[in-house]
């Protein structure tokens, strides 16, 4: 984030918070003209990448909730939120993918590709 950005977010909005990702979120002073409500962004920590926000933060951002939901109450199948990796080499590729091997179980009606002409 640059010092401008930082600056003119500190100046036009009021702090509400970060994630564990290092991201800071802001809401406006004022309602935003004709929208009705304050005006929610965020300042990300390092690229501006979308995925990269929590649930907890997405649902406040886009006025689901009025205030970023509890991340103290963690319940046992909640797994730790993660970005979306497609594109990258932690992408999921599963067995029969051609950067995985190319290799995949045969099935009982096996494909067979349809060629012009036949």
């Amino acid at each position: 984030m640059s010092a401008m950005q930082r600056w003119l977010s500190g100046l036009s909005g009021r702090r509400i918070g970060t994630d564990t990702s290092g991201n800071i979120y802001f809401e406006s002073r004022r309602d935003f003209l004709d929208y009705g409500r304050k005006r929610r962004w965020v300042v990300y920590a390092g690229v501006a990448e979308a995925t990269v926000v929590p649930p907890e933060w997405h649902a406040w951002l886009h006025h689901t909730t009025d205030a970023p939901l509890d991340t103290t109450r963690r319940l046992p199948w909640m797994k730790p939120h993660q970005q979306n990796m497609t594109g990258t080499p932690q992408a999921y590729r599963p067995s029969g993918h051609d950067y995985a091997g190319g290799k995949r179980a045969p099935t009982a009606g096996d494909y067979e590709a349809w060629t012009p002409g036949s």
